[in-house]
């Protein structure tokens, strides 16, 4: 079949392929070096636990099969290896089945970390990967042309990404529609990066400008994806150039990217042509079959999209196959931040020695700038900002990070900058407070030095101890 195949596209699949391995590294590194103290045997979300009151059925993992800390490790680190080989063209070097193959593996085991990685997993771009490596074992590799039909599913999902992001924005927080969100948002948005004080410091007049290039580039240029190049390949740059702009503007972990690696796809890049065979008669039949099933499950997803109750980062399968996506649908006009806080004495007071642990990401000590860290997601960090916003965000995890805290747990640790603790002297009592952060002025920082000024608010968590904890005297 002449039009199954899109010779044009092979410089394009290319480049999509080498960039999604990429993503896809990081998202396995992510997992290997996280996972103990967030989902670990001891963890503060353990997959046994989680595994024992879900079935298979609802959750298809690896894990539900079998689980250690040692087998986590072992298929994350292996979805590190594929990765690579992945990123080094592999599939390339393999039988056309063989390298379709190869493409699955890492969507295999990333479905099974997603499935039982509860409140640590449920972020759009989770979901966003799994789709989008699905459909990339679809393209085939160097023996044969990419498929037309699958060019179009991957221009069809970035198309949900941005066209329901713009939809719920609109929907949502008034600010989106006076364009005026933008004042607020780089100071409150869940992990600023370091030019996040910078942008929070523009012109209000660019910051409603910015709002609406925003419904431009969202609800506008992705229905020019489907019209015929070099239309589409110009839709497709002005969404990189966005993205580049929000990579710049905060920490997103992989959203932004993956965005960027789909928007590849349907770039048009000139080159020449290599010589490929037709495609096999079963890869046309493969591939028709696959889409039509991807077309099928799309039903739900559109119905949300369109329906004014519109939910944003839903998967509507166990297989997260497609899914519904969407970000910032309200903005928070103040930020809050739960500092953390630990003590030796033995009679916790308010004038004790209470010392601060600090996080990688999240905004602590208001003299430290924050830094850059996406792609790679700082899981606790993110749920940190979710905490603050309500203690019900934090329900399930946050008094194992106490207890872990109290423990000196080595692994718990690591996912922190610094303890204020040497590791064999736990501290006797852990505290929370709640404190609103805003950035400072120009003339403040030049002034202290700091990019914030917090106040203090209320009491998070009182002060508290192991339940029949003996500690040496200090």
């Amino acid at each position: 079949m002449d039009w199954f195949s899109a010779p044009g596209y092979w410089l394009s699949r290319l480049v999509f392929q080498r960039a999604l391995a990429a993503v896809y590294l990081v998202a396995f590194l992510s997992a290997a070096l996280q996972f103990r103290a967030l989902l670990g045997e001891r963890g503060m979300l353990p997959i046994p636990r989680f595994t024992a009151r879900v079935r298979f059925r609802r959750a298809p993992s690896l894990f539900q099969l079998h689980y250690s800390d040692r087998f986590f490790a072992a298929c994350a680190w292996a979805g590190c290896a594929v990765s690579v080989a992945l990123l080094a063209g592999a599939d390339s070097a393999l039988p056309l089945w063989a390298g379709i193959l190869l493409w699955l593996v890492p969507w295999a085991l990333y479905l099974s970390i997603v499935n039982v990685g509860q409140t640590w997993y449920a972020f759009g771009w989770e979901s966003l990967l799994l789709e989008t490596g699905f459909l990339a074992a679809f393209l085939g590799n160097g023996e044969v042309a990419p498929p037309v039909v699958v060019l179009f599913l991957l221009r069809w999902i970035l198309f949900r990404v941005e066209f329901g992001a713009g939809l719920i924005k609109l929907r949502g927080d008034p600010c989106w529609r006076d364009l005026t969100c933008l004042y607020y948002h780089h100071e409150t948005q869940p992990m600023p990066g370091p030019l996040s004080w910078f942008f929070h410091r523009l012109p209000r007049p660019l910051h409603r400008a910015e709002a609406a290039a925003n419904h431009v580039t969202q609800l506008v240029v992705p229905v020019l994806l489907f019209t015929p190049q070099p239309v589409a390949s110009a839709a497709a740059a002005l969404m990189i150039v966005t993205q580049l702009w929000l990579v710049l503007s905060g920490n997103f972990s992989w959203l932004n990217w993956i965005t960027i690696v789909l928007a590849l796809s349907a770039l048009w890049l000139p080159g020449s042509v290599p010589s490929v065979r037709p495609a096999p008669l079963w890869f046309e039949v493969l591939v028709l079959a696959v889409t039509a099933l991807l077309l099928f499950l799309s039903y739900r997803p559109v119905v949300n999209m369109v329906s004014r109750r519109q939910i944003m980062n839903r998967s509507f399968d166990p297989l997260h196959l497609v899914n519904t996506y969407g970000a910032f649908g309200s903005v928070s006009r103040v930020r809050y931040e739960v500092v953390v806080e630990g003590t030796l004495d033995g009679s916790p007071r308010e004038d004790s020695d209470w010392r601060e642990y600090a996080f990688r990401g999240k905004p602590g000590d208001p003299r430290r700038w924050p830094r850059q860290f996406a792609p790679y997601h700082l899981r606790l960090d993110w749920l940190m900002w979710f905490a603050a916003l309500s203690p019900g965000y934090a329900g399930e995890w946050f008094g194992g990070l106490v207890e872990r805290l109290l423990e000196n747990d080595r692994d718990t640790l690591r996912l922190l900058r610094r303890s204020p603790f040497p590791p064999d002297t736990p501290p006797r009592y852990v505290r929370a407070r709640l404190f609103r952060y805003r950035y400072t002025t120009l003339r403040e920082w030049r002034e202290t030095g700091a990019c914030w000024e917090r106040t203090y608010v209320r009491e998070y968590l009182p002060p508290t101890r192991l339940a029949g904890a003996v500690h040496r005297s200090g």
